[in-house]
């Protein structure tokens, strides 16, 4: 019995550090929060952290664990959405995690972990955007090819900060040439 309670003791405080780390990544960024700050946010001893993770990659690879697997739950809410909301609810999201989403993309070219969690997080949305996109009928020859502009659109979207109103005009055109092709994918 001791061993499931120092168990579960351990979870609970490995899960309170994430959820330090997650607020303090998204507030101060990832350069601009220390182990230090967060071990005092968490209200443990410095070395304590590296008790749960190996390092600050291996807490910000928890980190976007977390805030994906939210992401992908709320997710469930808008996927039967016309493409114009889902893509508009996609680029909402990936806003509010500014933060984080620049620190992936500065931190993958210099932590094998976080390149392999970008890798990861690539390959899991742009199945699930492929699997849209079939399911709008787009011709099969086509889809690799239209992945690809999604996913540019949406990045563009997220580095060019454009006003709302933009942003929505971009979704209903790409949404609307999705879904407006025959199988063939000609309009």
């Amino acid at each position: 019995m001791p061993a499931n309670k120092r168990q579960q003791d351990r979870e609970e405080k490995r899960a309170e550090l994430l959820a330090e780390a997650r607020r303090l990544f998204i507030e101060h960024g990832y350069e601009g929060t220390s182990m230090a700050a967060l071990a005092k946010a968490a209200g443990v001893a410095g070395n304590t952290i590296y008790w749960y993770f190996a390092d600050k990659d291996d807490v910000l690879v928890a980190v976007l664990d977390a805030v994906l697997s939210d992401a992908l739950a709320e997710y469930e809410e808008v996927a039967a959405a016309p493409l114009e909301d889902q893509l508009g609810w996609v680029v909402r999201r990936l806003q509010q995690m500014h933060r984080l989403v620049n620190t992936v993309h500065s931190r993958a070219a210099h932590s094998p972990a976080v390149d392999a969690w970008h890798t990861g997080f690539h390959q899991i949305t742009e199945g699930m955007f492929r699997a849209t996109l079939e399911r709008a009928g787009v011709d099969h020859a086509d889809i690799d090819a239209e992945v690809k502009i999604g996913v540019f659109a949406v990045e563009g979207l997220l580095t060019h900060g454009l006003d709302d109103a933009q942003q929505q005009a971009i979704c209903r055109r790409l949404a609307r040439q999705w879904t407006t092709h025959d199988h063939a994918g000609r309009p």
